[in-house]
């Protein structure tokens, strides 16, 4: 029997079995596990990830550094070299210098990544101890605090309002416990859940069963106790999750796109250089072995390594100015994001709200109106929010204390019928020592005033008459004007009945409304002018009244002229959606579904998309969002479902990790596109000097060194500085504008290697070998003079402009004058130059068949150079006014 068979068996059989058949065949109490099954349940039944964490062993780490495209080419090199060169050859011309070689490149490029990688994870896994998603579970009989994923079958968990359930759980002991299982089937729907067993002869699908939860669904209010059945992979919402669904869509997309680019010139320039070669030099096998070489020429090897260090310290950087990065892949969401949706309250208003006003139906101050809210709120076991906080607050208020707890003593609560986003107010059946009950009712004012039939008024009961909702607007709308958030309070009597059920919600007496005070932070105005001026356009979407929406927008620079409310999206298509949300910064009156038809509109539209919140109603939106931004203060499944974690729920601080991960961006997209570019020029090269001259302008072996010793030079870029200009609006991860970059600069070199060629071919070599061209020599060892010299000579040309070429291009401005690079780029890429000049002056020249050259050709290479570097910046300015950007 398979594992799902026996977990789906072992789910059926619990639900239909009671608490006691469950601890005693997992050798459980209700005391929880013991430390020392812990383990024992984590080896038989697996640990609590859906993914398992392959990429955080060393093992994997190690495999990742060197199995890959470049080193799986050079393994084929090293291969092919050994039949070639040692196995099937004469002892005169045996050698295994070339598999030495490329061994050693193996080596050192794994190595290299692999240190990188090791450092890359351990600044994940510090700035991931921050964002752990913990539960409350009983061990030993000690109720303790412990990471999500450290959850065993058999744990005794603890679940309470805004809980996302760690895993797949039989429920023991419920008190009002709705959860929202949207996550596992879709619906929006709130299901009330409990702790009864199932007669055997009931068969239902499993997210039916009402004394289960399970993992990736969200504790909406109540409590509840339960003992884990399933963890990880095992869990029902684990059995469908794909693996790549924690990759950030966007990046991967972004990532394919520029692999396209790549692969397209390779598969039209490989097999060129291959026919090319064989035709000119007669030596298939070696244009083979020269064709690979060509094929990892053309692609920047270490573009893994470098990403990784970009967005290594890039999350670090962030981390340090109050922005946590969870999914790496979210940093170039920073980079590329151009449009930021954005919840109302504790983002641009502040988090704690004050209670100003509790009021009669006529707007009189009004105890009765104050005393339900409280009794309400009290008893009300949600995800507690800024209003039931504002209205417990008033115990506080002098000589009241006494007073709140004396009211807390007289009433108990019997049942509760939680907040629901589309009803949009809450219930609490509460009872008084006599046995009286009532049903208390606060929330949003139209949506309370349609569940009334009758009003109160300084205690007399009288029907609503037809004229009762202008009477509503004549109290409430002044006030909603003025940017209060206005709720209304209403009840009924339910006489001995202690359970309450939506139809008890009908037939309400209204008794009166609650205003708070939702003031704008002082900073906010000039946060929303920061977005503006790094081309970040904010959009407000809230649940609140419209009018509160307005006066707050209003205050901080919004414009809200556009505003529409919920209801009017109901009317609208998805295409005229589309256009809309172009033309509209400001929505209200939004239900969690609408906000997630909004951020779809928008990026069908090519925006990028960024949702910051921190509540139940934000969840939906957080996850379909290109980038989904919570903070330490959110609920739970909101921080679980979010990609960056905000420490400080300020706009203030999102800019600072919007500029981070712009220059973490601008870094990346300099290493891609320059070394694209450079090697584009180089094969272009070597496939118009393998069509004129007699050998190969570079041994096969020298041009994949050429590309390790730069590629090396390249780890530095995620510490170069980005200009202002880069980081003031918002750049698209994707290779559309790469293919262009690279047919524009790359030819420019080979403009120089041509120069460089012909001096080679025709002054240089000619003068060290007696004064005769390679064609007239009939001299062996003046032939392999001949190539040594041309391929030295261009092997430090290549390498020279390669590495300078970086300054030229990171930089829109004029380089080293008007922008220049961190002192790291500029140490590591003079200390190259030098060491690898200096390379040619050792004995490793005979191994790698290069030789020393004559001190007047560096005469020559700084001047190709310098003209090089000159044409360069002047043909970089045309491109820039033609394009409008360069990197």
């Amino acid at each position: 029997m398979n594992k799902a068979s026996l977990l789906n068996n072992r789910m059926k059989k619990y639900a239909h079995s009671d608490t006691a058949a469950l601890y005693n065949d997992l050798g459980i109490t209700r005391n929880g596990l013991r430390l020392e099954q812990v383990e024992v349940m984590k080896k038989k039944y697996g640990d609590n990830n859906i993914v398992a964490r392959k990429s955080d062993t060393i093992g994997f780490r190690l495999r990742r550094a060197f199995i890959n495209p470049f080193t799986v080419i050079l393994f084929v090199l090293a291969i092919v070299s050994l039949v070639t060169d040692v196995w099937y050859t004469d002892d005169l011309h045996k050698t295994a210098t070339t598999v030495i070689i490329i061994s050693v490149m193996i080596l050192v490029s794994g190595v290299v990544r692999f240190i990188q990688e090791l450092r890359s994870k351990h600044a994940y896994d510090q700035l991931d101890r921050l964002v752990h998603t913990h539960i409350n579970v009983k061990r030993d009989g000690v109720i303790i605090k412990i990471p999500a994923e450290d959850l065993a079958v058999g744990d005794c968990v603890y679940l309470s309002a805004g809980d996302r359930v760690p895993a797949d759980i039989r429920l023991t002991n419920t008190m009002d416990l709705f959860v929202s299982q949207s996550a596992i089937t879709g619906e929006s729907g709130i299901l009330e859940k409990n702790s009864g067993k199932y007669d055997y002869t009931e068969q239902m699908a499993f997210s039916q069963y009402e004394n289960l939860v399970f993992m990736g669904t969200t504790v909406i209010s109540g409590k509840g106790e339960g003992v884990v059945l399933a963890v990880g992979k095992e869990t029902l919402y684990g059995n469908f999750i794909q693996p790549n669904a924690l990759t950030s869509n966007t990046f991967v997309k972004g990532a394919n796109s520029i692999a396209w680019i790549l692969l397209r010139f390779m598969v039209i320039l490989v097999p060129i250089v291959f026919v090319v070669s064989g035709i000119t030099k007669g030596n298939w096998v070696e244009s083979f072995l020269f064709a690979l070489s060509v094929a990892v020429g053309l692609t920047p090897e270490m573009l893994p390594m470098v990403i990784t260090a970009c967005l290594a310290k890039g999350s670090i950087s962030m981390s340090k100015k109050q922005t946590i990065i969870k999914d790496i892949n979210a940093m170039q969401g920073f980079g590329s994001m151009d449009v930021l949706c954005m919840d109302k309250t504790g983002t641009l208003t502040n988090v704690n709200i004050i209670l100003e006003y509790y009021m009669d139906i006529l707007g009189n101050e009004s105890e009765e109106a104050l005393r339900l809210a409280y009794l309400n709120s009290l008893y009300h076991s949600g995800v507690k929010n800024p209003i039931d906080t504002a209205i417990l607050e008033c115990r506080n208020m002098p000589g009241k204390n006494e007073y709140y707890e004396a009211l807390a003593g007289q009433y108990h609560k019997a049942d509760e019928i939680p907040f629901d986003y589309s009803r949009k107010y809450v219930s609490t059946l509460i009872a008084d020592d006599h046995g009286n009950h009532q049903l208390v009712m606060k929330g949003d004012v139209e949506a309370v005033f349609s569940r009334c039939a009758f009003v109160e008024y300084q205690g007399t009961v009288k029907p609503i008459s037809e004229d009762g909702r202008s009477s509503v607007a004549a109290v409430v709308d002044e006030m909603l004007e003025d940017g209060m958030k206005v709720i209304a309070v209403a009840r009924k009597d339910l006489g001995n009945q202690n359970m309450a059920s939506l139809s008890d919600e009908s037939g309400m007496t209204l008794v009166g409304y609650l205003a708070f005070f939702d003031a704008p932070k002082k900073s906010v105005a000039q946060s929303i002018a920061k977005l503006k001026s790094l081309q970040v356009k904010a959009k407000i979407l809230t649940g609140d009244h419209q009018q509160i929406a307005l006066s707050i927008c209003s205050r901080i620079g919004i414009a809200s002229e556009n505003m529409l409310t919920g209801a009017d999206l109901n009317h609208l298509s998805d295409l005229e959606l589309r256009l809309v949300v172009e033309k509209t910064d400001v929505f209200a009156e939004l239900t969690p579904s609408q906000k997630v038809r909004i951020v779809t509109a928008l990026q069908e539209n090519g925006h990028t998309v960024g949702f910051l919140g921190d509540g139940m109603n934000d969840i939906p939106a957080i996850c379909e969002a290109d980038v989904g931004i919570s903070v330490d203060t959110a609920v739970d499944a909101a921080k679980d479902m979010a990609g960056v974690i905000l420490l400080q729920k300020d706009l203030n601080v999102l800019e600072e990790g919007i500029l981070e991960g712009r220059k973490t961006f601008a870094n990346m997209s300099k290493y891609i596109k320059i070394t694209a570019s450079s090697n584009f020029g180089n094969i272009l090269s070597i496939v118009c000097a393998s069509a004129f001259l007699p050998f190969l302008p570079l041994a096969a072996v020298q041009l994949l060194l050429l590309n390790l010793l730069y590629d090396i030079l390249c780890i530095v870029l995620p510490w170069d500085h980005v200009d202002q200009e880069v980081f003031s609006s918002p750049r698209e991860w994707s290779g559309k504008t790469l293919g262009r970059f690279m047919r524009f600069f790359g030819p420019i070199s080979s403009i120089f290697d041509g120069i460089t060629f012909l001096f080679l071919y025709f002054v240089l070599c000619p003068a060290l070998t007696g004064g005769l061209l390679y064609t007239q020599l009939t001299d062996p060892v003046m032939q392999f003079r001949y190539i040594a010299l041309f391929q030295t000579g261009w092997f430090l040309e290549s390498m020279w402009t390669q590495v300078l070429i970086l300054h030229m291009l990171r930089t829109q401005k004029i380089p080293f004058l008007q922008s220049r690079p961190s002192a790291s780029v500029m140490l590591i890429t003079v200390i190259g130059i030098l060491l690898f000049t200096g390379l040619t002056f050792t004995p490793m020249v005979n191994v790698l068949g290069l030789t020393v050259l004559p001190l007047w050709y560096f005469g020559f290479l700084l001047v190709v150079v310098a003209s090089y570097m000159l044409l360069t910046t002047v043909l970089k300015r045309i491109y820039i006014a033609k394009y409008g950007e360069l990197i």
